[in-house]
């Protein structure tokens, strides 16, 4: 155990905290706190440290609702307040979004969820990504709270990016810090045929940014894999054929197993993680349960990604720092 380690776990235990780690690369579950009664700023820095230490930090067992839920976000940053949410949404609370309106998205073109949804995952790396990376300044972190979940399936799984770029040989890393990488809301999505309303959709509301293919964590200096399987278009400079093929292989890199964590969800669990520094895959093995899975979540604002050579992201179309 280094110093830092040691010096962690005492101002974890002076605040009265537990800080376990769940897996080799990324995860760790936090007791000792009932979240809904409030923080107090030791126990704010050491939940800080576990999110920039573990990529994504797991309570279990709390008693949030909408307001406790923005209280506690807001310890940690600025909530996001988006411009449209669904039918599910709380209409008192903007910074929250439920994530059953998902489920109304299909619809609102004309088709339903399931055809909906695997149009837009159609390969198994398809539906690994980041909270809206296709913005300049993608939020820094998700809150997410499970209300009501499945009896069983509904897992959601994050990947450490850090670790994945640290993973690379010597030569690929030196090779990647210094590409560039577009990011396009609906990359890759399977049109239907004939005449297809989330096509029209998505080239009405463009959004697409330029991110540097590895970026700095603003916090910790960390080098991070900046890629996803859900936004990433093209790599820069890069013909086709080249871009496909480095890009599949930073993309398996990223998911390896060992640098991912897997969370069973239960009614009153909440996850916080660092959005610049992993991605996630939401659950595809309760669609067809039919079970109720309905959770809330708060992003927390980010900053505009700055890459190895000290360039920031460049919008593209449809975005710009801190407009939602």
């Amino acid at each position: 155990m280094t110093t830092d380690s040691r010096t962690t776990d005492q101002a974890a235990r002076d605040a009265g905290l537990e800080v376990q780690p769940v897996a080799g690369h990324i995860g760790a579950e936090i007791a000792g706190v009932d979240l809904a009664d409030g923080l107090d700023d030791a126990q704010v820095a050491v939940i800080r440290a576990a999110v920039l230490r573990w990529k994504v930090v797991f309570f279990r067992g709390q008693r949030l609702d909408h307001a406790a839920h923005v209280a506690f976000a807001r310890r940690f940053g600025e909530p996001v307040v988006l411009g449209r949410r669904g039918g599910a949404s709380p209409a008192d609370f903007p910074e929250i979004e439920t994530t059953a309106d998902r489920l109304e998205l299909g619809g609102r073109f004309g088709m339903e969820h399931d055809e909906w949804l695997q149009r837009r995952r159609h390969t198994l790396l398809r539906g690994w990504h980041c909270d809206h990376g296709a913005r300049v300044d993608p939020p820094a972190a998700t809150i997410l709270r499970a209300e009501t979940v499945p009896p069983y399936g509904g897992d959601t799984t994050w990947s450490n990016l850090v670790a994945a770029y640290a993973g690379l040989s010597a030569p690929v890393r030196q090779f990647v810090d210094g590409l560039r990488a577009e990011h396009r809301l609906g990359v890759g999505y399977q049109p239907r045929p004939g005449d297809d309303a989330y096509v029209r959709h998505l080239l009405d509301h463009q959004v697409a940014s330029v991110h540097p293919l590895v970026r700095v964590h603003p916090e910790t200096g960390e080098r991070v894999l900046f890629v996803n399987g859900y936004y990433v278009e093209q790599i820069a400079g890069l013909s086709r054929a080249e871009s496909r093929a480095i890009l599949d292989m930073l993309l398996e890199q990223a998911v390896r197993p060992e640098y991912t964590v897997r969370f069973r969800w239960e009614p009153g669990s909440v996850a916080f993680w660092d959005n610049r520094a992993t991605i996630h895959l939401a659950p595809s093995d309760n669609a067809h349960l039919r079970f109720p899975r309905i959770m809330h979540r708060v992003m927390l604002a980010g900053d505009v990604p700055v890459g190895v050579d000290g360039k920031p992201s460049e919008p593209v179309v449809g975005t710009e720092p801190g407009r939602w």
